[in-house]
């Protein structure tokens, strides 16, 4: 009883902490490694955990790689 409990206190102060700008990419990576943890043996709360940080970490990559084919000239402006 105290598990779950002390699992969504978790999740709510993680996601109270975080800001808009570092939730691109976490929403979809939660939902896919929830899924995908929940299946793996009933721990979904561990992989949306680990799904939003891979999330942000794909997110913040690609905003990398725009920035510099933008400064390079490659991109629209």
């Amino acid at each position: 009883m105290k598990s779950p409990l002390l699992a969504i206190t978790a999740a709510l102060l993680m996601l109270g902490a975080t800001s808009a700008a570092n939730a691109k990419g976490c929403i979809k990576g939660a939902i896919v490694g929830g899924v995908a943890g929940h299946y793996a043996g009933h721990h979904g709360m561990l992989g949306a955990a680990a799904g939003c940080l891979y999330g942000r970490h794909r997110a913040n990559e690609q905003d990398k790689q725009q920035q510099q084919s933008q400064v390079n000239g490659q991109g629209k402006l």
